[in-house]
């Protein structure tokens, strides 16, 4: 450049001053030059104390100060902008003020002033404090809400199964959300003589409401056992209670279930009267690797109106078979795009017109399996259910007996 030094540029007086964030105008080495009252009012400092005798750095915290002389400065020499640097002044009463830094130079002009905004962060620090703390509440919230949930769903079942002589079974149940209690529940226990009951069913809807029916469910059908081991008079003892708190809105909800007697013959072989009410058809594996869903009528829902009808039909166990109840959480399962995506975690299942796992999907599953052990079936069905990840949209209870070869 040529000609008489530039003088700096000055602040339009009043409409600087005024201004709601601070604004300065800096040399190339940082010292400033012009600064409006309202940066002087954050800094408790006077005009003569600053313009003409400190750096900008300097009105900065140390952190705020090494990091504008390591970072900002740089930036304005390369690129001749900075914008959104966080920092600190120091201001009035030895407090810290957040403030978030914008600065503008002509990187061609080796003499050019440097522009500096300085705009005032501390709501906006407020604000994200009271976001992290609302966010940190939530969470523990939310922490001790599943605490409850997960409390209360192992109130709903059984905390293991009874050992049956000459029988294996097996169970687990796959919640689809970690927030809600779900309405599925089963159970095996022993009745009178050599004979055991055992039912599994699905509460419409979930949480409180669902848990309420679902405990009513299971000591329902436990009772009725006990008192008649007849298992379609165990699931009209179910609809009576149910009708009977039709009145109350929390408890005006219905269930599908499959309710049954077990008892075991002389050669091995065990004999399933199983009543159903609305409940979709088991899976018996025979041990041959035959598959199947078991020949019965589905019966209608409990307590859904008021004189229904309910399916029934006997089943033998032999060695080596094993039938799979299981609740409809399962086969109405969303399947991922690439439903073949699955098969490394076992079978891969069938993808059915609907992007749904279906009663032909969980056939193709079972049946890949071949003959197959109780313990084993529930695996491999929890494993094929971790899988679907968002694809599960209910609860899925599974019970699974099976005869040992």
């Amino acid at each position: 450049m040529t000609g008489a030094p530039r003088e700096p540029a000055a602040f339009p007086g009043t409409f600087a001053d005024l201004a709601p964030c601070g604004l300065l105008v800096l040399d190339p080495g940082g010292t400033v030059l012009h600064v409006n009252a309202t940066l002087l009012g954050w800094v408790g400092r006077d005009r003569d104390a600053v313009e003409h005798r400190v750096r900008f750095a300097d009105l900065l915290s140390v952190g705020g100060r090494i990091y504008y002389e390591t970072h900002v400065a740089p930036l304005l020499m390369g690129r001749g902008r900075a914008e959104g640097i966080a920092a600190e002044l120091r201001a009035a009463g030895g407090r810290r003020r957040p403030v978030l830094i914008t600065a503008v130079t002509d990187v061609d002009d080796p003499a050019g002033e440097v522009r500096v905004v300085v705009y005032d962060a501390g709501p906006r620090r407020a604000y994200e404090d009271e976001l992290l703390r609302a966010r940190h509440e939530a969470e523990q919230e939310r922490a001790v809400s599943q605490t409850l949930a997960a409390t209360l769903q192992q109130t709903l079942l059984p905390p293991a199964l009874p050992a049956v002589p000459g029988l294996a079974a097996a169970a687990a149940y796959h919640s689809a959300s970690p927030d809600q209690v779900g309405g599925d529940f089963y159970d095996l226990f022993p009745l009178v003589g050599s004979r055991w009951g055992l039912f599994l069913g699905d509460v419409c809807g979930k949480g409180a409401d669902a848990a309420v029916l679902t405990s009513l469910a299971r000591y329902t059908l436990r009772a009725a056992a006990a008192h008649d081991p007849d298992p379609v008079s165990g699931l009209r003892s179910l609809h009576s209670v149910l009708m009977q708190n039709a009145g109350d809105g929390a408890l005006r909800r219905f269930c599908t279930v499959h309710n049954a007697t077990l008892s075991r013959t002389a050669d091995r072989t065990f004999a399933l009267d199983l009543a159903s009410g609305g409940h979709p058809a088991p899976v018996l594996v025979r041990a041959d690797g035959a598959t199947g869903l078991v020949d019965v009528d589905h019966g209608q829902p409990v307590g859904l109106i008021r004189d229904p009808s309910f399916g029934r039909t006997t089943v033998l166990l032999h060695p080596g078979d094993t039938m799979l109840l299981y609740t409809d959480g399962l086969t109405e399962a969303r399947l991922p795009p690439d439903a073949a995506a699955v098969a490394d975690t076992g079978p891969a299942p069938y993808a059915s017109r609907h992007g749904r796992m279906d009663e032909d999907g969980l056939l193709e599953l079972v049946t890949s399996l071949g003959p197959v052990a109780p313990e084993a079936l529930v695996q491999a069905v929890t494993t094929f259910l971790v899988s679907l990840g968002e694809g599960l949209e209910d609860d899925v209870a599974i019970l699974a007996l099976g005869v040992p070869a």
